[in-house]
Formats: structure tokens, C-alpha cells, sequence
């Protein structure tokens, strides 16, 4: 592919986003037509004035210098015999980011936009052509004078050049394209699903020229609007409103600047009606205010994000519950961009940490093992020599010396781990396993006696909290990340003693500084959390170390005083102890910090911090669901076995939920189960062995 393709660009190289068109002939007896496209950073292809695709910001985000992804599009529908034309207009996206942050400006690979193109056609005589790109196109400027991919977009349309993409137009005066310099990195193939318009909001005017999409979501407003040629229309986006209307935007502005931060602007061109959105940017937002002196015939909220295929559902008789599932479910596609990120507004990273926290209730909602694993290839691309990978991922350079740690750079290890237990799928540990290994020998030489303590820990947890230690959660991942490598070794038909050896010296190194008599020392909700969901106490000791947890709840007023470690952790602590009415109480406490809290104050997605000060759209809290999923539906994925052990508590009148096949609900009266296999079902006490197929039981009266 690509063979005798060149990378091309405008001349005028400042221009931020350029047209390119090649205008050409289709004989007689077209069977087959298939364009290849990489357009860095992001582009948008037509075909006789048709796009090509409907996917948007379509090269997706990775180490460019390392690794550049393409798409190929069947557009044989698109050509007819005769006179063709293909446009493609670029944009900077991440691949040529101009804002001072996290360092992707000083990125090895940053340059100007740029293309590579091959189409290649086919006849039914057999006959063959291929056109690529070369200086053999024409270019010209855009009508895109600014794009950036978190701060916006301005399109000027009376800079638009209609017909610029059809045959018969006239590029005379546009100048010949120019060959340069690649990105630097292998060419693949996208294998990741693309990224969408996956929905369409309306809208409601909540104040003058302030529109509400009733959801926090990503992506950009569509507008249709008319006016006298020249007029502006400017779109600002923010998730958090005043009470006066104005907008709260100081968090999400921190990393954009203030000349232009989540701000579109169309100029009219003064033709009738004018509906445009933008193409080379995406804004975290709920609301979008319309400042113009044009008369706003409409505006949408367009919900954009990479289009991960559903497999999972849950559904209760609390309506708190159901929100919170929503918002939970909502803050991972919204934070899905080809990347996993941990907002879309204010930084739009791939933070390894938050991926990690939430990957195993994604894996219960989502199909995402090709997600992960083009993922993971990034890390493959950012990892250093000695092992050690970045807290964001990719990276332009940054992350390395701050951000990382156990609790965030386990992604690498527990990330194929989980797609192994929840899929049965070895293949992401098998391609990654080199990366794995470096990284647990980076890992043993930050061990100092047994112990672990760099990086990040329990990350946010509620304002006036004493953090837990970071060398107790540290200490405990190592132990974790040691025995997912022996177990996957084991079923790789590797060795197994140099992980066990690393795991058994953490944890007796954890025992020896942290557990006093069957205590957690010093004490906290994610330090017993840690310890019982991680395998660090023995198992007479573990009992009354959940009591004790519960104990820390309830003395709190049933508060989680947790962050996102010991969030992850305390639902199976407490859950496999039986003591779910606690877990429920906490979950749906209506002061803060709690869930419950936060949809009251009319959230639609999960916070970053119990507080509600910073981004409003994080998944780093989402683990509460996979506690839906995992101990009130009680579906228990685990690689070729399958659990089915629902905690019927008594403030749910049902449940109702499906993952990856396996269907459960229940009710006062009964238990009904659709299962594609083979199943053990707790309840009561009891195990029963289930073949594949349907059953319904009654419960047992209490």
C-alpha cells in the first residue's frame, strides 16, 4: 500500500486548513474503486462532491513518529464514467496541536498538515489503474482560517469555492501541491471502530442565546442560520451554567487559553439559510450560547465519540440507580475518542489511570477489545527502553517523571488481563507480553524492600480526606500486576516463577509494614478496601477486616470517603462479605460525597471530584457500575467460567441485566436466567450447575 504515493501539503505551509483536489477520467466498466487515505491531522474526503465516509476526525490519535494510521473507503458508488474529482481538505488535529500544553507542541512528529493518497480502480476487463497523491495535485486555501482540536473551529464562508471537490471546476488558479516529509511512522490500517455522529440533540432555549442539550456530552453544535453576508456567528461551550445563565467555563479554559477556548465562529456568506457545524475539533458540553447578530433558525447538539458496539444493559426498579448506570455509561463514550480519554474539554488526554479504573464495567457495557488493543499499541510506540511508560498515552514527550505509577501504568498489565477474564480472548497478552514483561522489570527497580511508593495514589478523594498512603496502594498493584502476569503466563504455557516470586515479595513486604493483628495500619475505607479486594490479608483475617471496612462506612454516615482507588476497591470488599444494604445506602446518599449527590444536582455524567469543582464529565468514578452489573445482577464474567450470583437486596423491587449474552432478572417472586453457557448460580446458599439454555426459579420467601 502506498508503494508510489507521496506525502503532500500547500505550499503556503502556516495555512491551517488546506483543499487538495485531483481531477480525473473513469473508462467504461468500473467493477471496484477503493480510496486509502491518511490525512494528518484530521481531513475530510469527497468524491464528485460526496463524502466519502461518514466517519469523522477520521486518523485517529497515536505516537505519529512511531506508528500512522490510514482508512480505505469503497467508493466505487461514488465515480461514473467519465470526468471524476476527489477533494480532501485537512485540518491540524492532534497531529499539528499550536496550543502550549502537555507538551504536544514540542512533539517530535509535530508538523503541518498533510496527505498521502492512493485510489485505486478496477475494470471488467481486468485492467487496473492507480492514482496516488504526488505534485500532480492542486491546492488551494480553505475556508477553515482556524481549527484546533479542543479550542474550535472558525469557517469563513465566504472563502467557500463551490464545486472545489466536482468535475469541471476550474483550479487554474490554485497552485501545484507540494511532496514533504512523512510523520515518521509505520503506516497500518484503522482497526479501531471510527469515530461518529453517533446522536442528535435538540435543543432548549434556557435563557437568551443560551441552549441546553439536557445531557453533558461531546462533540459540537449543528446551526442553521440566516443573515446578511459578513455576519458572525460565535458558539461558546461550557458543561456548567450559572444561575444568571452566564457561563462557568474557568476549568475547562485552563489548558485552551483564553483568546479562543470551546469557541466556534461562522461568518455568513448571505444566501438564504446557512446550516454548518464544525470538522476539526470536539467540545465537552451541556451548554452553548449564540452570540450574532443572524437570525438562529436551529441549533443541535451533535453527540460524538467513537462508535463502540453495545453489549451490556442494565436496568432496576430505582430510578437513582438507572441514572447513575446512564451517566456511568455516558461518561465512557463520551470520553472515547480513539483514545480513551479523561475529559473531552479541558484536556482530552489518554491518562492511563482513569482507562485502568474503568475498563472492566466497560467491558461489561462495551465491546472493546479492538479499542484496547489499538490502544495498547501506543503504549508499545511511547514505552521507554528501561520499561517505563508515560501517564498519558500517546504523548508528544510528557508524563513520564509525573502522572505515572503503579496505579496508572497497570494499564498495560491488567488491561489484556480483564479482556482475557470478561472475552476469553488471550490474543492482546500474547501480542503485548514483551511490553508486559518490560514493564514489570522497570517495576522491580522502583521496589525498595519489598515496597512500592511512586506516582500517583487514591487520586481525588473527598475535600479535608487524608490521603491513603501511596506506597499501600503501590505496594498492592505490584502484588496484583505480578499474579495477572503468572496467570496469563500459566495459559500461555510460560514460565510462572519469576511473577509469583515478585508477587509473594510484595505482599509479604505489604503484610510486614501494613497489617497489625489482621488490621490495615494506618486506617482508612481504600486501605482495608486495598487490602481485602487485592489478596493482602490471609483468609482468617479477611472477614473481620470487611466488618471493619463496614464499620468505616457507617461510622462516615454511610459517605464514601475514597478516591478512585479505593472506589474501585470497596464494592467487591464489602459485596463479598455481604454487606450490599451498606454499599446501597452509600451509593444513594443524598448529601456529598455520593452518587446520589451528584445526580440531584443535575448530572448526567460522572464528576471528577465528590465536590463538583472541576470537570463534571469523568469515568475515573464509574466502577459502581460494574457493581450493578456484577453483584446486583450478579453476572461474574471470568474467562471460560461464568457466576451468576445476584444480591437481591430488599430496597429493589428488580433488576434487569444483560452482558455478552448472559441474561438475568429478578423480582420479589422469581429468578429468570438465559445463559449462552455453561453457569454456576449462587443463591441462597446453594450452587446449582446451569447447561446452556433458559430457567426461571422462584425465590424463597424471607
Amino acid at each position: 500500500m502506498f508503494e508510489s504515493a507521496k506525502w503532500i501539503a500547500a505550499p503556503q505551509t502556516d495555512q491551517p486548513s488546506p483543499l487538495f483536489r485531483l481531477a480525473f477520467p473513469v473508462k467504461p466498466g468500473l467493477t471496484s474503486a477503493s480510496l486509502s487515505l491518511c490525512a494528518l491531522g484530521y481531513g475530510v474526503a469527497t468524491v464528485n462532491g460526496q463524502p466519502v465516509t461518514e466517519d469523522v476526525l477520521t486518523t485517529p490519535l497515536t505516537r505519529f513518529d512511531a506508528t500512522v494510521q490510514y482508512n480505505t473507503y469503497n467508493v466505487a458508488p461514488l465515480l461514473r464514467e467519465g470526468d471524476n474529482a476527489l477533494g480532501v481538505m485537512l485540518g491540524n488535529g492532534w497531529y499539528n496541536d499550536t496550543a502550549a500544553t502537555w507538551d504536544y507542541e514540542k512533539a517530535p512528529w509535530r508538523h503541518h498538515p498533510k496527505l498521502l493518497a492512493q485510489l485505486d480502480l478496477e475494470y471488467e476487463d481486468g485492467e487496473r489503474e492507480t492514482l496516488v497523491s504526488g505534485p500532480g495535485w492542486r491546492t488551494a486555501a480553505g475556508p477553515i482560517t482556524f481549527n484546533h482540536v479542543r479550542c474550535g473551529e472558525v469557517w469563513d464562508a465566504r472563502l467557500e469555492q463551490p464545486g472545489w471537490d466536482c468535475p469541471g471546476f476550474d483550479d487554474s488558479p490554485w497552485q501545484q501541491a507540494f511532496v514533504c516529509r512523512s510523520p515518521g511512522g509505520v503506516l497500518k490500517p484503522v482497526e479501531i471502530p471510527p469515530i461518529r455522529v453517533v446522536r442528535t440533540l435538540e435543543t432548549k432555549e434556557v435563557f437568551p442565546g443560551v441552549y441546553d442539550l439536557g445531557e453533558n456530552t461531546s462533540g459540537w453544535a449543528k446551526i442553521t442560520v440566516q443573515g446578511k453576508a459578513g455576519d458572525q456567528v460565535d458558539l461558546f461551550y461550557s458543561e456548567r451554567l450559572n444561575p444568571d445563565g452566564t457561563f462557568d467555563t474557568e476549568d475547562i479554559n485552563r489548558f485552551c487559553g483564553e483568546d479562543f477556548a470551546h469557541h466556534d465562529r461562522y461568518i455568513l456568506k448571505g444566501d438564504g439559510p446557512e446550516t454548518w457545524e464544525p470538522h476539526f475539533c470536539y467540545h465537552g458540553f451541556r451548554y452553548v450560547r449564540v452570540e450574532t447578530a443572524a437570525q438562529v433558525l436551529s441549533l443541535q447538539g451533535r453527540v460524538v465519540h467513537t462508535d463502540l458496539k453495545t453489549v451490556g444493559s442494565f436496568q432496576c426498579s430505582d430510578e437513582m440507580l438507572g441514572r447513575i448506570h446512564q451517566a456511568s455509561r455516558r461518561s465512557t463514550l463520551t470520553n472515547f475518542h480513539s483514545v480513551p480519554t479523561d475529559c473531552p474539554h479541558r484536556e482530552q488526554n489518554g491518562w492511563t489511570g482513569d482507562a485502568l479504573i474503568s475498563a472492566e464495567q466497560a467491558l461489561m457495557n462495551f465491546d472493546m477489545t479492538a479499542a484496547y488493543r489499538k490502544w495498547l499499541r501506543d503504549f508499545a510506540d511511547c514505552q521507554r527502553p528501561s520499561g517505563q511508560v508515560p501517564g498519558i498515552v500517546p504523548t508528544g514527550g510528557w508524563g513520564f517523571n509525573w502522572g505515572s505509577g503503579p496505579a496508572w501504568d497497570s494499564a498495560l498489565i491488567l488491561i489484556p488481563y480483564y479482556v482475557w477474564k470478561y472475552t476469553g480472548d488471550l490474543s492482546l497478552a500474547q501480542e503485548f507480553w514483551p511490553n508486559m514483561t518490560r514493564y514489570m522489570d522497570f517495576l522491580a527497580t522502583m521496589t525498595v524492600d519489598g515496597l512500592v511508593d511512586f506516582g500517583l495514589g487514591d487520586w481525588c478523594p473527598p475535600q479535608g480526606v487524608n490521603l491513603c498512603p501511596t506506597v499501600i496502594t503501590d505496594t498492592a498493584l505490584c502484588f496484583v500486576d505480578a499474579n495477572a502476569m503468572a496467570e496469563l503466563a500459566f495459559e500461555m504455557d510460560k514460565p510462572t516463577g519469576p511473577w509469583e516470586d515478585q508477587a509473594w515479595e510484595a505482599r509479604t513486604a505489604f503484610r510486614e509494614h501494613f497489617i497489625q493483628d489482621g488490621k490495615v495500619v494506618p486506617e482508612s475505607q481504600t486501605a482495608y478496601a486495598c487490602a481485602i479486594t487485592q489478596g493482602m490479608l490471609d483468609e482468617e483475617e479477611v472477614e473481620a477486616a470487611a466488618a471493619r471496612l463496614n464499620q468505616l462506612v457507617v461510622e462516615n454516615g454511610y459517605h464514601i470517603d475514597c478516591g478512585i482507588l479505593g472506589n474501585k476497591y470497596i464494592y467487591r470488599a464489602l459485596s463479598d462479605f455481604g454487606y450490599g444494604e451498606t454499599l446501597y445506602r452509600m451509593v444513594t446518599n443524598p448529601t456529598c460525597p455520593s452518587y446520589a449527590w451528584w445526580m440531584d444536582q443535575g448530572m448526567t455524567t460522572l464528576c471528577e471530584d465528590w465536590e463538583m469543582t472541576i470537570s463534571l464529565n469523568h469515568h475515573m468514578y464509574s466502577e459502581v457500575d460494574l457493581w450493578f452489573y456484577r453483584y446486583l445482577a450478579g453476572i461474574q464474567l471470568d474467562e471460560d467460567r461464568l457466576t451468576i450470583a445476584p444480591q437481591c437486596l430488599p430496597q429493589l423491587e428488580w433488576v434487569k441485566a444483560e452482558s455478552r449474552g448472559v441474561k438475568v432478572y429478578w423480582d420479589k417472586e422469581k429468578i429468570e436466567i438465559e445463559t449462552p453457557k455453561q453457569a454456576i448460580l449462587r443463591i441462597d446458599g446453594e450452587n446449582r450447575l446451569l447447561m446452556p439454555g433458559s430457567y426461571t426459579f422462584p425465590r424463597e420467601p424471607k
